[in-house]
């Protein structure tokens, strides 16, 4: 079954949520889709159809994006390998702080 695609309404939360989590709040600027003569600022509503045509543009292709595999790589642990952490070049400063 294929999931289905998430509301504008869901959409509208997930990106508030995800702009408060980095301190951003939307109910800053103007109201509706006109922008702010003063400042120039854009309004709510075009801002978050902005944001909702970059999520649907933008997010499944990222998730989709698999790293390549070495050639005559077996297709069921190619999936496995490409979930693999990116090799550090200082492994030892991202390790060291985890240890028990």
């Amino acid at each position: 079954m294929a999931p289905t695609p998430p509301t504008d309404a869901e959409l509208d939360v997930f990106i508030r949520a995800r702009l408060a989590s980095l301190g951003i709040d939307l109910d800053q600027l103007p109201p509706g889709t006109a922008a702010d003569p003063e400042t120039g600022a854009p309004g709510q509503a075009s801002v978050l159809a902005s944001l909702r045509s970059f999520v649907r543009g933008t997010i499944g292709a990222l998730a989709a994006y698999q790293l390549p595999a070495p050639a005559g790589t077996d297709p069921a642990v190619a999936r496995a390998l490409s979930q693999q952490p990116a090799p550090l070049l200082y492994p030892s400063i991202a390790t060291e702080w985890r240890k028990p």
